[in-house]
């Protein structure tokens, strides 16, 4: 375990403020012990039992819990370029579906790359949200389609956690897409719950999660999913309301889902749904923004349901190509209106609630000792700039 010590002259924002705030302490100090947080306040408060630690200075800067990007597809073979220059001329992201492109096109180059492949083209992109101060990253499979490569992306996932020090989640999510020369129901009962099986089977899935949308899954199919995950005691996400509103959310919510992720169609009803669940809103403005989708989520019914809000890139070769969790923050208060204390709070705190996560996503004694240390005077920073990393450093339980 790493030894203890004590960081001193920064300015704090803990992000445990019930409020919502950024529960800035000014002047502040994190004492850490065995990588979890040992106390964290103004410096002048310092307990004497932390006067005797190693001392390092952060000369003022701003520390944050540690990045959670709650929302990936960063394990996939190839890329959908092309099908980047069909949307612009024209065609919709039902269009490239039905046309065979979309994540049919992705399942293909999947299926032929190779572990090893597979694993350093990931490696690379994990190495992207590290340097911009993540310590926790989701993972979904879902561009196999078979159980061979379900359980393949699954794996590289896993190894991905041991090669970097760094938090993998991984989620089955072989209720993606439907794949060629098969019915929905068929493949769900044929191919995706036995991988589900599997993957449970062999310890690779901490979650569940399907597409529900009229290119992809009803939701008595995806219920069918859930039915299983329940009996295998996984807890259940949701891609939902993306494109159309088919009951998806209310469906994720009657299941007591971690999360629902897009939720653009979404509506009041579905806002109270989610918040009797105790379900995180997952918000995904990198799709947004590459679709030229115009229907925002109800970000304003969130709110007065107290709908927690997070936020992730959604990294994947179609609809969200972006490896940059702070321009998905900044995309975030531009495009959905959400505050900067929102969108760090939706990277932060609610981050690690869309992940089932009680030790991390905040500053806290007993917490986790991942943080992020910032050259910015203020919090509000990491979500105004636009192409700008300020990272200084980034502590990973407790380890510079």
């Amino acid at each position: 375990m790493p030894g203890d010590q004590l960081f001193i002259n920064a300015r704090i924002a803990t992000m445990a403020d019930a409020a919502g705030g950024y529960g800035l302490i000014e002047g502040g100090a994190i004492a850490v012990r065995d990588g979890a947080v040992e106390w964290v306040g103004p410096g002048v408060d310092l307990p004497e039992a932390c006067h005797e630690m190693p001392r390092r200075s952060l000369e003022g800067r701003l520390v944050t819990p540690a990045l959670i990007d709650c929302h990936t597809h960063l394990v996939h073979g190839g890329h959908r370029a092309r099908e980047f220059e069909m949307r612009l001329e024209g065609a919709s992201y039902e269009e490239v579906a039905r046309a065979g492109g979309g994540i049919v096109s992705t399942v293909g180059a999947t299926r032929d790359t190779d572990e090893e492949q597979l694993y350093a083209q990931a490696l690379r992109r994990v190495d992207a949200l590290i340097a911009e101060g993540v310590a926790v990253i989701e993972v979904k499979s879902g561009y196999g389609l078979d159980i061979e490569t379900e359980l393949k992306m699954l794996r590289v996932a896993r190894r991905l956690g041991e090669a970097r020090p760094v938090r993998i989640v991984t989620t089955f999510l072989g209720a993606h897409a439907v794949p060629k020369g098969m019915e929905a129901d068929a493949y769900i009962d044929e191919v995706c719950l036995p991988a589900l099986e599997a993957a449970h089977a062999e310890g690779l899935a901490d979650a569940v999660d399907g597409f529900c949308e009229g290119i992809a899954f009803d939701t008595g199919q995806i219920a069918r999913v859930f039915d299983r995950a329940r009996a295998l005691g996984l807890p259940v996400k949701l891609h939902a309301e993306q494109l159309s509103n088919i009951g998806g959310t209310k469906l994720a919510a009657s299941y007591g889902a971690l999360s629902v992720d897009h939720v653009e169609y979404a509506d009041e009803a579905d806002a109270a749904a989610m918040a009797e669940a105790g379900s995180v809103a997952v918000l995904l403005p990198g799709a947004f923004y590459t679709l030229h989708e115009t229907r925002k989520p109800p970000v304003d019914a969130f709110r007065a349901r107290g709908v927690p809000m997070a936020v992730a890139t959604d990294w994947n070769p179609g609809s969200s190509p972006m490896g940059s969790l702070l321009l998905a923050m900044n995309m975030a208060c531009t495009l959905f209106g959400l505050t900067p204390s929102e969108a760090l709070a939706g990277t932060t705190r609610n981050a690690a609630r869309a992940l089932g996560l009680g030790d991390c996503g905040v500053i806290a004694r007993g917490k986790r000792a991942d943080l992020a240390v910032w050259d910015v005077e203020d919090p509000a920073e990491l979500s105004y700039r636009i192409g700008v990393n300020p990272l200084h450093a980034r502590i990973y339980g407790g380890v510079l």
